[in-house]
């Protein structure tokens, strides 16, 4: 988790804007939390929710997106095989106008059983919907808070965000990024945010955070900030 706050700091910190981390521990036994409570009382821009069990990823990103602030919302898995180096580039692809930017694993780093069922995926899912995409369920995306807010995210339904965006209006793009193999285990949920833009009327994130419970179902998530 460390490593990944300190390459997201790399990215972000030459765009000179607030940005906060907040990681969604999904239920681990592996002392993920304590990691992520340790990083949390280290960085003041660190925030913590975390999830009773694991209620799959639809649920994760829906906890991230309810406990985020900010103009806009990245998504990254927290393995490190998304590289946290391509989100400028999708931040400066949503400055061209664009209400969702979704990365596009170009040369993905996965094997033959991952890839050709997601190939499969994406073609059909483009023809059905009409949204024509390489990589839909791209874990790396750039969002306008107005597109997440609305969102209501269950079951599998994480890997159509692009053709409900699409659906609800929004202007969706899809940007070639860097994807690695990877190197550090599971996969952990990580939502970033942050005040993007340098116009005054942009709302930066607000230095104040309050403790908040998040109820879905029978999920509990509990962030500490």
């Amino acid at each position: 988790m460390a490593l990944l706050y300190d390459e997201l700091e790399s990215a972000l910190q030459p765009l000179d804007q607030p940005w906060e981390a907040v990681f969604v521990d999904d239920g681990s036994t592996d002392g993920s939390f304590a990691a992520l409570t340790r990083l949390h009382n280290a960085q003041d821009n660190v925030r913590v929710v975390r999830l009773r069990k694991n209620f799959g990823k639809a649920t994760a990103l829906t906890a991230g997106f309810a406990h985020a602030e900010g103009d806009v919302v990245v998504t990254i898995d927290a393995d490190l095989q998304d590289d946290p180096a391509e989100i400028p580039r999708l931040l400066a692809k949503l400055d061209e106008g664009f209400d969702l930017v979704s990365g596009w694993k170009t040369q993905r780093r996965d094997p033959l059983t991952r890839r050709i069922p997601s190939k499969i995926f994406n073609w059909v899912t483009g023809r059905v919907s009409g949204l024509r995409m390489h990589d839909l369920n791209c874990g790396l995306k750039a969002y306008r808070a107005e597109v997440v807010r609305g969102l209501r995210l269950y079951g599998e339904l994480h890997r159509f965000i692009p053709v409900l965006a699409h659906y609800r209006g929004f202007s969706v793009a899809e940007l070639p990024v860097n994807h690695r193999p990877r190197e550090h285990g599971r996969s952990r949920y990580g939502v970033e945010a942050h005040g993007r833009d340098a116009k005054p009327a942009r709302r930066p994130i607000g230095p104040a955070w309050r403790a908040r419970i998040l109820r879905r179902g029978l999920c509990e998530a509990r962030s500490i900030r």
